[in-house]
C-alpha cells in the first residue's frame, strides 16, 4: 500500500502542477516554477490532499475492472474459443465472459 500512496501523491502533484516543474515546499504549500515564463505556481496542502482523495476514490471505483482483467483468459485463448464456437455453433466464449462479469459486477 505504501507504493500506491506514493503513486497517488506523485500523480496528485502532476495534476495540480500544470507547469510540471515542482520545486518543493514553501511555507506549508507546494511551489513550482514555470521554467519558460519564470512564474510561480503555488498549491496548498489541502488542495494536494483533496486531489489525492479524488485519485484514491477513482482508483477504488475501478477495482471491478482490474479484477475482471485478471480473470479473463488471454486474448489468444479467447480468439481460439470464439473460432471453436463458430465452428461448433456453441456459445462457450460468451458464457465464460458472462461468468467473469457476474463474478466481478460493475458497481451501480
Amino acid at each position: 500500500m505504501r507504493e500506491t500512496t506514493r503513486t497517488f501523491f506523485a500523480i496528485a502533484i502532476i495534476n495540480l502542477d500544470t507547469n510540471k516543474a515542482v520545486v518543493g515546499w514553501k511555507e506549508d504549500a507546494f511551489s513550482s516554477l514555470d521554467l519558460v515564463t519564470n512564474k510561480e505556481l503555488v498549491f496548498t496542502k489541502s488542495e494536494l490532499t483533496a486531489e489525492i482523495t479524488r485519485l484514491k476514490t477513482e482508483y477504488a471505483a475501478q477495482e471491478y475492472a482490474r479484477n475482471r482483467a485478471s480473470a479473463y483468459p488471454s486474448v489468444g485463448d479467447q480468439l481460439d474459443q470464439i473460432m471453436k464456437d463458430m465452428k461448433n455453433g456453441t456459445t462457450t466464449h460468451q458464457t465464460a465472459c458472462e461468468a467473469v462479469k457476474n463474478a466481478h459486477p460493475k458497481p451501480e
